[in-house]
């Protein structure tokens, strides 16, 4: 029997540890790779750093270890073993990857309020802005607005400048402090004028300009919208039309429709066009313009539909726009012309999930019958379960409980179709979590055993090691504790594993 950092009298009686013992086993370097990659955060989320540093350290794939290294770095910072975290970033091989670890201590310490530390770490790095834009918002949020001036003055870069003086902005429009902020995002303004980048600079002042609708500015709003603008008329490539939606949908949201309008003419690639009209359309129906709102919508949905092959320029934004435009059509009361446009996308993923949110959506509307509609056009029943725990979440939220209990029963009948036993042992999970929260422990308890069994049977020794390890969380979470049947189970396991 190989040498395990797990005794063998531990696994037996721990689902995590049994976990760690099957993939310590693990032959294939990419599948011990993976199966750390999920059970190492499980150790750090225990405290267990000691034990999570040596499984990091057995990984081969020295991309994996040293991110899981440094993941553990930063864990040791949060809990104050700083010696143990700079021990551990000297283990790390790869040098980007050790500035990397090095910068994540550095913000454990700013968020522990331990400026002092941040600072004298984040000065070591070769790129300290991050570090020191994250600094000056915790220095802000403890009141200390002086120092965290002086942090600013640090940075370099105009673009980390102009995030750091966001994120205290923020932090004084949560307090209230509204002429604080305005000041704060008038400095950021003036350094994103600083951006050499254009595309850096554009987003700069796009969240410049929402928050300055947040503090009541409207007239700072369009201003920096407009620049925002005139940025983007100078770049050429696929972000160009992407950055006018973004611009005219806040011109929008700004009041100013004609801005709005001109700004989107600008806009080329048909699938932009139809995504910004979507939006405009949401914007009419919270202002309770609904005949504009439904008008627009069917507008956004010819313009995609009458986008051929060739124009299009990403498939996946097309088909992932359609399902949205489906959903929206149920959130504005229009079910059946919802189910309709979400029926013929023809991609069956974006297809199963518009279809699943429409479910929800006429679930919190009390349109039970076009709910049931939707989940019974999804074809595969792996997904139609999927889609029923989301209905009954929903029949949850609405206060009916008893009904809410009824679907998920229904749910948990087609858990026995799923194909793939991993994806069986994740939906056994969501079921389970979801019969304990209505104190239907003994239910949980059965599927949750019949998981295992599950997990049991899974051929791919990283995926066993995986789903074992997320079904252990459930146990934790529920505070079950093992059965003796459960714990002949994890044996098998084990003896399958050595032989």
């Amino acid at each position: 029997m190989a040498e395990h950092l797990i005794p063998i009298e531990e696994a037996r009686e721990n689902l995590l540890a049994c976990a760690a013992f099957l993939a310590e086993d693990i032959k294939s370097s990419d599948g011990h790779a993976e199966a750390m990659k999920t059970i190492v955060p499980y150790y750090l989320a225990k405290s267990d750093v000691d034990l999570a540093a040596e499984f990091a350290d057995t990984v081969d794939d020295p991309f994996v270890r040293d991110k899981l290294l440094t993941l553990v770095a930063e864990k040791c910072a949060a809990t104050g073993d700083d010696e143990y975290a700079f021990q551990l970033v000297e283990a790390i091989e790869d040098t980007s990857s050790q500035r990397t670890a090095r910068e994540r201590i550095a913000l454990q310490k700013s968020t522990r309020g331990e400026f002092e530390k941040a600072l004298e770490i984040a000065q070591t790095l070769d790129h300290a802005d991050d570090a020191f834009a994250d600094i000056a918002a915790h220095q802000v949020a403890s009141g200390d607005e002086a120092s965290a001036l002086q942090t600013i003055e640090k940075i370099d870069f105009p673009n980390a400048k102009v995030n750091a003086l966001l994120a205290i902005a923020s932090l004084n429009l949560q307090k209230g402090e509204t002429q604080k902020a305005f000041e704060f995002l008038e400095k950021a303004f003036d350094a994103a004028n600083e951006i050499e980048f254009n595309e850096e600079k554009i987003r700069a002042f796009l969240d410049i300009a929402r928050m300055f609708a947040q503090a009541k500015r409207n007239d700072k709003t369009i201003e920096t919208l407009d620049k925002a603008r005139a940025s983007a008329e100078t770049i050429e490539g696929i972000h160009r039309d992407s950055f006018f939606t973004e611009i005219a949908l806040e011109f929008l949201r700004a009041g100013t429709i004609d801005l709005a309008d001109r700004t989107l003419d600008l806009v080329a690639d048909k699938t932009q066009i139809a995504s910004c009209l979507t939006g405009f359309s949401q914007q009419f129906f919270v202002k309770g313009e609904r005949e504009e709102a439904l008008e627009t919508l069917e507008e956004a949905y010819a313009i995609l539909k009458s986008q051929r092959d060739a124009e299009t320029r990403d498939s996946r934004a097309r088909f992932s726009l359609f399902s949205t435009i489906a959903v929206q059509f149920a959130n504005f009361e229009k079910a059946e012309r919802a189910i309709e446009i979400a029926q013929n996308i023809n991609n069956e993923n974006e297809q199963t999930s518009a279809l699943a949110q429409i479910a929800q959506v006429c679930t919190l509307q009390g349109k039970d019958e076009f709910a049931r509609q939707a989940v019974q056009a999804i074809e595969d029943d792996a997904q139609k379960m999927f889609a029923l725990i989301a209905v009954s979440d929903a029949k949850n939220r609405a206060g009916k409980r008893e009904e809410a209990l009824d679907i998920l029963r229904e749910a948990a009948a087609l858990a026995e179709t799923v194909p793939q036993l991993a994806s069986r042992s994740l939906a056994f999970n969501d079921l389970a979590k979801r019969f304990r929260e209505y104190n239907e422990t003994e239910k949980a308890r059965e599927i949750l055993y019949e998981n295992l069994e599950t997990i049991a049977q899974i051929r791919d020794e990283s995926s066993r090691a995986v789903t074992l390890a997320q079904l252990a969380e459930i146990y934790d979470q529920a505070n079950f504790a093992l059965t003796d049947s459960e714990k002949q189970t994890l044996l098998t396991m084990i003896r399958r594993a050595e032989w």
